[in-house]
């Protein structure tokens, strides 16, 4: 027929039967469990860091930092301080296109100097290495610190032919005190810190900052068991005095302290403990009114060696 459609008048062909989904189907309505956490999924980091969102490194937590970690000093003025006075340094980072002051550039030349090598960063990358403190554009790296022995602190004394004078630290946990007690202790002739390995401030980042600078000549001498350390300093001869602000006897009047002494400094909120308060040759106290309850440790520490270095 004219104009009819293609094949017309060809039997249609019948349809056979449709191969079946095996089962994919069913499946595919089946649930597959709760949701996953963010930090179980393996796609989670990527997304966060093509959206901008991945949160910044020196806002993640950290954990405890290991003794032998190099130590990083941020900001212009301590860390020029930290290199006036020699504190060992490693590597002076600078933030890239800097506004540059004196600071900036006596902390440079000063680096240059001393051989300490000059790196150029992000400030991105001095966030991270100061953990988020404010470093404005400039950072100090410094080694771990080594620590002295609780014996050498009384050879140095004996060395230089002077009255051993020592500050131990009872549970001052507070790096920026141990700073403070350094600088009041090289200002009055101590001849060094004893601090107990736990549970008490080291020589940190915050405690150079605080120290400015005299962490690098006065020597910090680190016991395992504080109680021991006082007891083998007594053997050696040298007096044990504890401060405490429950104490009968003023500090002023204790006859001991003109002689080789060691002077103990308890904690701001607990004072000294228990065991470190027995083995003590004496016990005193810094007069005081009653509206003040306590002195900051390392107020105390500042007060009390003034009064030793006044009676020698």
């Amino acid at each position: 027929m004219a104009g009819g459609a293609k094949g017309a008048g060809r039997p249609a062909k019948k349809k056979g039967p449709s191969k079946g989904t095996g089962g994919n189907r069913r499946r595919g309505l089946e649930g597959k469990g709760a949701t996953p956490p963010a930090h179980l999924r393996h796609w989670y980091k990527d997304k966060q860091r093509e959206a901008g969102t991945a949160r910044p490194a020196a806002s993640r937590p950290r954990g405890p930092r290991r003794d032998d970690a190099p130590e990083t000093i941020g900001g212009r003025n301590p860390v020029l301080e930290a290199l006036r006075a020699g504190v060992p340094a490693n590597t002076l980072y600078v933030a890239q296109r800097i506004d540059n002051d004196d600071r900036v550039r006596d902390s440079i030349k000063l680096a240059t100097e001393r051989g300490i090598a000059l790196l150029e960063v992000t400030r991105e990358k001095l966030d991270r290495l100061t953990e988020g403190s404010v470093h404005q554009g400039i950072a100090l790296q410094i080694p771990p610190y080594e620590y002295a022995h609780p014996e050498d602190l009384v050879s140095a004394a004996r060395e230089a032919a002077e009255i051993p004078l020592i500050v131990a630290l009872d549970g001052v946990t507070d790096p920026r005190n141990l700073g403070a007690i350094a600088r009041s202790a090289t200002a009055f002739g101590a001849h060094g810190l004893l601090v107990p390995a736990r549970r008490s401030a080291g020589v940190t980042a915050g405690a150079w900052k605080t120290s400015a600078g005299t962490l690098a000549t006065l020597p910090v001498a680190r016991a395992a068991n504080l109680t021991t350390a006082l007891r083998e300093y007594r053997d050696a001869g040298i007096f044990v005095i504890g401060l405490d602000g429950e104490a009968t006897v003023d500090l002023a009047d204790a006859d001991l302290i003109t002689e080789p002494l060691v002077i103990v400094i308890g904690s701001e909120g607990k004072g000294l403990s228990r065991l470190v308060r027995e083995n003590c040759d004496l016990v005193v106290r810094i007069p005081m009114r009653a509206a003040a309850e306590s002195l900051n440790a390392g107020v105390a520490a500042g007060i009390a060696l003034y009064e030793v270095s006044r009676s020698r």
